[in-house]
């Protein structure tokens, strides 16, 4: 198993995803959190599967979702729960949708890159980040490639270090706001928010 079976995992369990993803929304505090009130928000979940919870709970705020999927069998989930959303079949790790968006999520999805994708997935962030623009992501709490499961299927899962995203954050004009690791509200997910603040770097802001 290595990253590249990552996409072809989610097209053969799709079917088992979308009948059995918990719909429970425990992930709200965070979303609500990337939210921060904002109306009509421009939103782009990368890795958006069937669009369940997640993207829903957006779209019932009156958010303009875009969700972004690399398996097709997920991605026309995605069409039929939210037909008023846009959706693109795409990796992540290529996108260039020329749009920017008020949040963005990873949320179980960033950390099924490798470890030098997710380095440069930052600048895809930073490339589609509305000034004041909130990131939210799932990581490991430390660096490492444990295995887990989707279904019946072995994932790959990687993580770089905290310090090692705070970096990264940093450098591509992010503000963490807060980490949660290994947070029980969460179901034990390693969560990070941050806040696009420009580009530092030259100086200026985006």
């Amino acid at each position: 198993m290595d990253f590249d079976d990552i996409l072809p995992a989610y097209d053969r369990v799709a079917d088992h995803w979308a009948a059995t993803r918990d719909r429970s929304l425990f992930e709200k505090a965070a979303l609500q959190a990337a939210l921060a009130g904002q109306l009509g928000a421009r939103v782009l979940d990368l890795g958006c599967g069937t669009g369940l919870p997640i993207a829903e709970w957006f779209a019932h705020q009156g958010c303009l979702v875009t969700g972004v999927d690399g398996s097709a069998p997920m991605l026309r989930y995605f069409r039929t729960n939210l037909p008023g959303a846009g959706a693109v079949h795409a990796d992540m790790r290529r996108i260039a949708l020329r749009q920017r968006f008020d949040v963005i999520l990873g949320w179980d999805s960033f950390f099924h890159l490798s470890k030098p994708d997710q380095r440069a997935m930052f600048a895809v962030f930073e490339a589609h980040a509305a000034r004041g623009a909130r990131l939210l992501l799932t990581t490991g709490d430390a660096e490492g490639e444990p295995m887990g499961r989707v279904g019946q299927e072995p994932v790959i899962h990687a993580s770089l270090s905290p310090a090692a995203y705070r970096d990264l954050f940093a450098a591509h004009g992010f503000r963490v706001l807060w980490f949660r690791p290994r947070d029980a509200e969460f179901w034990g997910r390693s969560v990070w928010l941050a806040r696009y603040e420009g580009d530092q770097r030259a100086g200026g802001m985006a």
